[in-house]
């Protein structure tokens, strides 16, 4: 899709990640001619309407949060089939990617960091909302060595009446027990994953490993 403009404003100029539903790529806003990221659902979810249900629902939880350690969602819309989504362009890279070069951060670092994901995750929770995939990799570091917490797209309002608790959603090495187990979770479930996050921050290896899914679990 590199070279395809989008809404007629944001022209895609190179892939820079990809997800299981959606794709990110940097772009150039044509109208303000700043430097943006745009996230795309993939073309072979765009006439799913659980994964289409979901991309917006992503984009209208982060619309209702206004923090400096979230990724502010500024636009999206429907173009040519796509679904997307415009995101501030974050320089730098996640925070798994430093815990792989690094193998493991100091505890000043992991406190200042930690810190830095509770305050994100205060605000999304002051307004009814669950991350539910807090891990390192959904974490950027700017180049002035603040965070920023992305992909709420398995978000979930507390006060949703959708019985979703029966599909276990989330990354198997960094969600809490009752959500691996399908039940309900809350705000607490978040800050369970942000202890395994700081774990493998301190440590360079994850808590709970095993050859299947299952056995993580």
């Amino acid at each position: 899709m590199t070279g395809l403009l989008l809404g007629k404003r944001y022209e895609l100029l190179e892939m820079i990640d990809s997800g299981g539903m959606a794709d990110i790529y940097k772009a150039l806003c044509k109208k303000t001619n700043s430097i943006v990221a745009v996230k795309v659902l993939k073309e072979c979810f765009s006439d799913n309407a659980e994964y289409i249900d979901r991309f917006k629902k992503e984009a209208e939880s982060v619309f209702s949060l206004e923090h400096e350690n979230i990724v502010r969602v500024t636009d999206i819309g429907y173009d040519e089939s796509a679904y997307y989504m415009v995101m501030e362009f974050v320089e730098g890279s996640t925070l798994k990617a430093l815990i792989d070069r690094r193998k493991r951060l100091n505890e000043k670092e992991t406190a200042e960091y930690a810190l830095q994901v509770c305050s994100a995750l205060s605000a999304a929770h002051k307004k009814g909302i669950i991350h539910r995939d807090i891990k390192p990799h959904n974490v950027l570091i700017d180049n002035s060595g603040r965070l920023k917490l992305t992909d709420f797209g398995i978000a979930k309002s507390v006060a949703s009446k959708e019985d979703e608790e029966d599909k276990v959603i989330g990354s198997v090495h960094y969600i809490s027990p009752e959500q691996a187990q399908g039940e309900r979770v809350d705000a607490r479930s978040d800050i369970y994953s942000l202890g395994i996050m700081m774990y493998e921050m301190l440590t360079g290896v994850l808590p709970h490993t095993g050859g299947k899914t299952v056995s993580v679990a």
